[in-house]
Formats: C-alpha cells, sequence, structure tokens
C-alpha cells in the first residue's frame, strides 16, 4: 500500500513539472538576435580571427591624388600699400572729434576739428602780405607815372617794379602755406578741419578729445587701412621654404571660422630669418570678404608641386590608439590584420587620406572602432 502512494506521488510529480514547462514557456529574444562574434586571438597581437566576420562591412581604399602641404601659422595684417596716414601740419588742440577707432570713413570726411596758433600766425602774414602787395602796386603805377613826365630815373621805376614783384611772391607764398595747413582763404579762422584722405577703416586712434596735437612731430592722428584686402604673415621654418614660392596660391583657413576656406597668392618670402625661431615671414595677399579682422589667427596650407599617389578610406576605418592610427585589413577567412597607418587630412565625403600603411584597392574594415572593441570584450 505504501508502495502504491509513493508510486503515485511520483507520477503527479512529473506530470506537474510537464504541464508547467508546457504552459510556461516563452520566445527569448536573445535567441533571435545573431549569436556574439566570438574572437580567438593568435599568436601575432595585431592578428585576430573572429566567427562571423559579416557583422563588420568592409570598405576598399580608393586612389587618392595628393600634393605635398606645408601647414603654417600666421596672423592677419593691413595692406601697407593701402594704409594711410592722417596728419595735422598744424599745431594746436583738438576742439571737435568727429571719428573714432574701427569707425568706417569716406575721403573727404571730417574727423577732426583743430585751433591753431599757427593758423592765426599764417593768415596774419597773409593779410600783410596783402598790404605790402597793394603798396607796392600802388608804388609803381606812380613811378609810372612820373617816370613818362621825367620827373623820376629808370632806376627809380625799375626798383619799384621790383617791389611790386616781391610783394607778388609774398603773397603767393603766404597763401599757399595757408592751403597746405588746412585753411581756407574765403574764411580766415584759426581752426584747422583735418578731413580724411581716403576711404577705409580707422586701423589706430593717436588722438582724443581736448588732447593736443604737435604737427608732423607728433604721431599721426589716426590711421585710415583699406581692408578690401588684407596681408597674411605666417612664419615658415626655414627648412621648409623650398615648398614655399612667389606666385602660387595656399588656402587659408580662420580659427573663427574653420569651415571657411579662402585662397590667396603668395607675395613675398621674407629675406631675413628670424634667428631665434629660423623661420621666415611668407605674405600672402588675400582678398577680404569682410570677415577677416586685423589680428586674426589663421592657418596657411601650402601645395607643392609633386603629385603622390596614395589611398583614402572612410574616416571611420582609421583608429587612433595609443597615439598611432591602425586600420584593420583582411587577412585570410574570418581574420582580420590591424595595420600601422599614417593618417592624412580629412577629405570630403567623410573620407580621409592615408599617407602611408595601405595601397589602393585594400579591404579594411569600415568601423574600425567597433572591431576594436570586439577585440577587447
Amino acid at each position: 500500500m505504501r508502495r502504491a502512494a509513493l508510486s503515485k506521488m511520483a507520477l503527479l510529480s512529473a506530470l506537474a513539472l510537464l504541464l508547467a514547462g508546457c504552459g510556461g514557456s516563452k520566445a527569448d529574444p536573445k535567441a533571435e538576435a545573431p549569436p556574439p562574434a566570438t574572437v580567438e586571438h593568435e599568436q601575432d597581437a595585431n592578428l585576430v580571427t573572429v566567427d562571423h566576420p559579416e557583422q563588420f562591412p568592409l570598405a576598399t581604399a580608393v586612389e587618392y591624388i595628393s600634393t605635398t602641404q606645408l601647414v603654417a601659422n600666421g596672423a592677419i595684417s593691413p595692406d601697407i600699400s593701402r594704409t594711410v596716414p592722417v596728419i595735422s601740419l598744424a599745431a594746436g588742440r583738438v576742439v571737435g572729434l568727429y571719428a573714432r577707432l574701427g569707425d568706417s570713413v569716406t575721403k573727404g570726411q571730417l574727423l577732426l576739428r583743430v585751433q591753431s596758433a599757427d593758423m592765426s600766425a599764417a593768415f596774419s602774414d597773409y593779410r600783410k602780405a596783402l598790404a605790402d602787395e597793394q603798396l607796392a602796386r600802388t608804388q609803381l603805377e606812380r613811378s609810372k607815372l612820373l617816370y613818362d613826365k621825367g620827373a623820376i630815373s629808370l632806376n627809380d621805376l625799375q626798383v619799384a617794379q621790383d617791389s611790386a614783384e616781391k610783394a607778388k611772391v609774398d603773397v603767393e607764398n603766404t597763401s599757399e602755406r595757408l592751403r597746405v595747413l588746412g585753411g581756407n582763404l574765403e574764411h580766415p579762422a584759426a581752426m584747422v578741419d583735418i578731413r580724411a584722405p581716403a576711404s577705409g577703416v580707422i586701423t589706430d586712434q593717436q588722438v582724443t578729445n581736448a588732447g593736443g596735437v604737435a604737427g608732423l612731430s607728433s604721431p599721426n592722428p589716426f590711421t585710415i587701412s583699406d581692408l578690401s584686402n588684407v596681408w597674411i604673415l605666417c612664419d615658415v621654418y626655414e627648412n621648409d621654404l623650398d615648398n614655399v614660392h612667389v606666385g602660387e596660391m595656399a588656402e587659408i583657413r580662420l580659427t573663427a571660422y574653420p569651415d571657411k576656406v579662402f585662397s590667396g597668392r603668395i607675395s613675398n618670402l621674407g629675406p631675413v630669418l628670424d634667428p631665434a625661431l629660423r623661420t621666415a615671414k611668407v605674405r600672402i595677399e588675400v582678398h577680404n570678404p569682410g570677415l577677416m579682422r586685423i589680428g586674426m589667427f589663421v592657418t596657411a596650407t601650402f601645395h607643392g608641386l609633386k603629385k603622390e599617389r596614395r589611398a583614402a578610406v572612410p574616416a571611420s576605418a582609421i583608429l587612433h590608439l595609443h597615439d598611432r592610427d591602425w586600420v584593420y585589413v583582411t587577412a585570410g577567412e574570418k581574420r582580420f590584420r590591424r595595420v600601422e597607418v599614417v593618417a592624412g587630412r580629412i577629405l570630403p565625403d567623410k573620407t580621409q587620406e592615408v599617407i602611408s600603411g595601405i595601397s589602393p584597392g585594400q579591404q579594411v574594415v569600415a568601423n574600425a572602432l567597433v572591431l576594436q572593441n570586439t577585440v577587447e570584450h
């Protein structure tokens, strides 16, 4: 009886387990996913074997014709040939300031007004010269009349003529001096209006309102620069000067606008090297679309004449690891080899130049980081 009871309990337990297994089974999502790639390391640390290589798409390195390049840093400077100083020949005190540093001005625009003792003295000399000329002319007319009547000699007439000519010269000299100082003969005044000699931007200011102007012996009150074209001055090491030639074009990138590329012509190679840095100044002339400002930092790329055949791969195919660049290339069935390369600049369409390490036509893993992460796990 006891044995029959135990047999019955065992049968019921087996039936319960069978029903639980049939009624509680659910689909496992992980079972539907592809099996994980298993990596086997060979004796060569750069050679790996994977069970499912299809999980790592390949890309073919394409041919890219490149020229030798040299990259140098520089800064934007005004074109000296388009820079004009604003000067005041008359010394005095500033009573009106109508422009400031950074303002755009046009030719003939009033910049400042100076109250000048030089102008007062010049007008005084001019008026005296006019009076002397009037007296000399009157005396000459009287001398002619007396000479015609025989009252004076020819010598006296010639002296009167000479005095009249000298008085005329004095008037011309004093009037010219007034024009040079900036005065107006028709409106005598001690004020001098200083106007812009050219159109452009005020890039330097050495005068303030109510300040003094000492004429030519003082710094120029203003400096006006035409910034429609600017200079870029770069420092190039003497070992790299062979890659830079006058007349060639260079690519310019502004630090403030890294996505914009400008073009400029090399116009001069400095004849003197910096004795400390062993660099020469290279001058590039660039048209300014309005974004360039004096003092901005730039990067200039000089292209050599020599062309080289190189490879180009997707940028994601290059792995930067331990301060080196690597790619994974196919090494037979289910195997990849990590190869060190020298990566170049980024190219359009999210590709990158490979200077050395692989050749055009080789197949590489399109995303080296994914494979590297798999290897590390």
